[in-house]
């Protein structure tokens, strides 16, 4: 016998998916959820074999109460429903652990036959899909490993592409060269294997979602004040007085007031 709990936040389908469930002799409904609340205590204590989560619950998603099954009953056999293809779901669900993906739409002999298949051991995925899931996954692995050899400008470098800005404006944020700038972008696209700054910016959108690079701290006026301006000693600008402004000019034949304390 199959036990099944469902956790559906829409009535009609959790009472679709029961009756056509409850036809068969070999699966057993032990029990129904309208939320992840809901769904989490009868999980821990009825143990079922398969669960059928909707992909979008009230209070959580399908994929999230996914992993929590897993880490309550290792065995357990994930179903997501799904209203439509979504990749970056189907992606989180293969990540999670899900078994299967299928949408609300199937057929009630596809939707049977999908919860015999998943609790004894298979998958159900669509295979162009999960194929498009795998290349997505491999693709950010790769990431993953070129930001890694990447020097720490580089990647100063290739975060602020992702903002969309110009290297000039990434020179003065970084306070160096123009062309020093260009050179580093055209080593970056090279590591990254990408032609243009476009495709870099959308990588690096990605390794930002994905934590593997730290965000850029705020841009301020300190780098670009320093450029260009001439200082003196202590960081005090030439001509400037103690407090920062011009040194007022002294009245006709009064020589510079030398400091006390101190006699040749």
């Amino acid at each position: 016998m199959i036990s099944v709990l469902l956790a559906d936040g829409h009535d009609v389908v959790r009472v679709g998916v029961r009756t056509v469930l409850l036809r068969e002799s070999d699966i057993e409904v032990v029990g129904e959820a309208r939320t992840a609340a809901e769904a989490r205590p009868l999980i821990a204590t009825l143990r079922p074999d398969v669960l059928i989560l909707d992909a979008h619950l009230p209070d959580s998603s399908g994929v999230a109460l996914c992993r929590e099954a897993l880490a309550m009953k290792s065995d357990i056999r994930c179903m997501i429903l799904a209203t439509d293809a979504d990749d970056e779901v189907m992606s989180q669900a293969i990540m999670a652990g899900a078994a299967g993906y299928v949408l609300k739409q199937i057929e009630a002999t596809s939707l049977v036959s999908g919860v015999r298949l998943v609790a004894s051991g298979h998958t159900l995925f669509d295979p162009e899909a999960a194929a498009k899931v795998v290349h997505n996954v491999e693709e950010r692995r790769r990431m993953h490993e070129v930001v890694a050899e990447l020097t720490p400008q580089q990647r100063r470098i290739l975060v602020l592409l992702a903002e969309g800005i110009s290297n000039r404006q990434i020179a003065d944020r970084l306070v160096l060269a123009e062309k020093t700038v260009k050179n580093h972008i055209t080593g970056l696209l090279a590591k990254l294997g990408v032609s243009h700054r476009t495709q870099a910016a959308l990588m690096a959108s990605q390794l930002l979602e994905d934590g593997v690079v730290p965000r850029p701290a705020p841009p301020g006026d300190d780098a670009r004040q320093t450029r260009g301006t001439s200082r003196g000693t202590k960081g005090t600008p030439k001509g400037a007085g103690p407090n920062g402004g011009p040194v007022p000019p002294l009245p006709r034949g009064q020589a510079p007031s030398r400091t006390p304390g101190r006699s040749r």
